[in-house]
């Protein structure tokens, strides 16, 4: 009896820790080996196309420096558009969030409905609210400024709603006691909690919708990310390296700058 005890590995034992590593191991390598064939990976067509990319960076330097001037619209115009987007993004998604808050929502039916508008606003990508805005509205950095604070809807909606269920309920129940309205527990227990977190959050959104709206250009939604569309159409490879360090030293600022806010507010 003890020798068919000692035979039989039990859950816990690394017997059975090993096989079940190997069974995680196995399917790991069997979803990379699908997802390989998935996509027609050709590490051999980088070898073979290098020297076509090589040409394009050979032509592409020294940088068009001198296109800094005709270019500083559309570098404000990108600024401006993370801007908008943050701005109305966050008036936007704090009442939603304030709904689709579990522990201060006013009711169920109402914490639903917040939670399935948020769910479709960060579901839909930002490129696609572009392109819808801009057959509604045409082109421009409007539409891109309405896609950049559709989108913070949905991505702020969800990270605010999360930042109140995990608050300190303290002060909201000693003023619930108190007799005070739910617009007085609001203004002075639950944003006074939560503020530097959304505040934290709100920074951190900025950083991201300035780099989306590098990207919303591509599809006539302004700023640089449409000059440098419209550059590599005309094979003016010299203006897109300009366009290309201009980028980076605009959202390498804005992440420096950033990352100091939120430093200060959280």
């Amino acid at each position: 009896m003890n020798k068919a005890l000692e035979m039989r590995a039990p859950t816990g034992s690394p017997t059975a820790r090993t096989f079940w590593t190997l069974c995680v191991v196995v399917v790991a390598l069997a979803l990379f080996v699908q997802a390989w064939i998935v996509v027609q990976a050709r590490p051999q067509d980088l070898l073979t196309g290098a020297h076509g990319m090589a040409d394009i960076i050979s032509r592409a330097m020294p940088p068009a420096f001198d296109q800094f001037i005709p270019n500083l619209r559309p570098v404000l115009e990108t600024i401006d558009l993370a801007i908008f987007g943050t701005v109305f993004g966050v008036m936007l998604a704090f009442p939603l969030a304030i709904l689709a808050a579990a522990n201060i929502t006013p009711a169920k039916p109402l914490y639903h409905a917040s939670r399935a508008i948020i769910g479709v606003t960060r579901a839909v990508p930002d490129l696609v609210w572009a392109l819808l805005f801009v057959t509604a509205v045409g082109l421009g950095p409007f539409p891109g400024a309405l896609a950049l604070s559709v989108h913070s809807v949905g991505m702020l909606g969800r990270l605010f709603a999360e930042v109140i269920e995990d608050m300190d309920m303290g002060p909201v129940e000693a003023l619930t006691l108190t007799g005070a309205s739910r617009l007085q527990v609001l203004t002075h227990a639950v944003v006074p909690g939560v503020l530097p977190s959304l505040l934290g959050i709100g920074l951190f959104r900025f950083d991201e919708n300035l780099r989306s709206s590098l990207v919303l250009g591509f599809v006539g939604a302004g700023g640089i990310g449409f000059q440098l569309l419209t550059a590599m159409n005309l094979f003016q490879y010299q203006t897109v390296s300009y366009l290309l360090i201009a980028t980076f030293v605009l959202v390498a600022c804005a992440e420096r700058v950033s990352a100091f806010l939120r430093s200060r507010v959280t």
